[in-house]
């Protein structure tokens, strides 16, 4: 999936293998009593929801009479009778989902689901900027080129503590996603901290679209190819701009995943495979610790032009596969700051009843074993970008063409 218009962590969708064997037990467990739920919360053996989901999750008898009275209280003393039964159903199946402490799991009503599906489209309203996880504080992942987010002059890493008001600590990653979605031409203010200072936005909202392949050619004979995110439509424009590019071979390649918050793993491991073909690309291991490799399948048009990938704290999830396997295999020079930290796996489950279960299965690791979940990829050249740089000017770039510039 791409992050172009969606503002939540990328699950990075895979298209490789199913992926959803994990799945299978949450499926039985749960089709039982979500199957055919209705408006009395009927499932099987006459129980309600919340009944059959106790008796599923063996309840031990020590807690039976804490859940028992706190259900029994909610139903017959709570002030707005009656209860909504189907409310809290979900919201038991969203406490399960919750109590795992991942940012990246979540479960979906069936409304929610509807939301989440609409998010996925590569055209959407709202400010253009990745939101997730920073060291357990939402923040902004990466801003989108040219979106209202970006020009407003929010960056990666600025941490959110509030939104239109509203304290960020109290919300869910998906609460705060929908508060900073809407309509094109409302505004929204957005208060973040960055550097120990808070600094607040009022950011204009506009309906996002996507170039995901940008290219450009740079003196002295360098092609410059900047990766906005890892989409449907990432494959076939690069291999349109390559074949352009191969028209007057570069002398150097410079591939810009910086603020690139990724998106689908396919993409991730083909364009990947441009640059060391048909290679290990990365590891990915599940609960079992077992683990599986994938290669690209591409024959590489650029396999030996000298090359230098920049990346920075925006560059996640996808965006770290393809620096930590150009990293490893020594191909590219690796230029700018520690990435984003995005290294984990998540399935999305469609339910009977249209709910949907987005879970973590799995976490991915370069080539050679080294984690990318939380640790990033470090660069092998730090080029930081001054808080109050010239307009224009880019410390990261420069350094990219100097690199490849002093290559025999």
């Amino acid at each position: 999936m791409t992050e172009t218009p969606v503002q939540f962590p990328l699950p990075t969708p895979r298209r490789r293998r199913a992926g959803f064997w994990v799945f299978l037990v949450l499926a039985l467990l749960l089709t039982g009593f979500v199957s055919g739920y209705g408006s009395a919360m009927q499932s099987f053996g006459g129980k309600t929801g919340v009944s059959a989901l106790q008796e599923r999750l063996g309840v031990q008898p020590a807690n039976q009479a804490v859940l028992d009275k706190t259900l029994e209280s909610i139903q017959q003393s709570y002030v707005q009778q009656p209860v909504d039964q189907s409310a809290l159903f979900y919201g038991a199946l969203s406490g399960i989902v919750d109590s795992l402490g991942d940012p990246y799991s979540s479960f979906f009503t069936p409304t929610e689901a509807k939301q989440f599906a609409a998010d996925l489209n590569l055209s959407i309203e709202g400010i253009g900027a990745e939101i997730g996880f920073k060291e357990k504080n939402l923040a902004i992942i990466a801003p989108l080129p040219n979106s209202p987010a970006e020009r407003a002059g929010l960056q990666p890493g600025d941490l959110l503590v509030s939104i239109d008001g509203q304290d960020v600590t109290a919300l869910s990653l998906d609460e705060a996603v929908q508060r900073i979605r809407g309509k094109a031409g409302t505004k929204v203010v957005i208060i973040v901290v960055r550097n120990d200072a808070e600094k607040t936005f009022t950011v204009t909202r506009e309906k996002i679209t996507l170039d995901t392949v940008i290219t450009k050619r740079l003196e002295p004979n360098l092609a410059y190819i900047r990766l906005v995110s890892f989409n449907d439509q990432t494959l076939p424009e690069l291999d349109a701009a390559i074949q352009d590019i191969l028209l007057k071979p570069p002398a150097g390649i410079i591939l810009d995943v910086r603020s690139n918050p990724g998106g689908l793993l396919d993409a991730a491991i083909e364009v990947t495979g441009e640059f060391i073909g048909k290679e290990v690309v990365v590891r990915e291991r599940d609960a079992k610790g077992e683990e599986q490799v994938e290669r690209s399948t591409r024959s590489a048009r650029f396999g030996d032009t000298p090359m230098v990938i920049l990346v920075n704290g925006g560059s996640a999830s996808a965006s770290e596969i393809v620096a930590g396997a150009l990293q490893d295999a020594k191909r590219a020079t690796v230029v700018g700051t520690k990435t984003f930290g995005k290294g984990s796996v998540q399935t999305l489950e469609t339910l009977p009843d249209g709910s949907q279960l987005k879970l973590t299965i799995a976490r991915w690791y370069t080539p050679l074993g080294r984690t990318i979940d939380k640790a990033g990829i470090v660069p092998d050249v730090v080029v930081e970008i001054p808080e109050k740089a010239a307009s224009g000017a880019d410390a990261q770039l420069d350094r990219a063409v100097k690199i490849l510039s002093e290559k025999p």
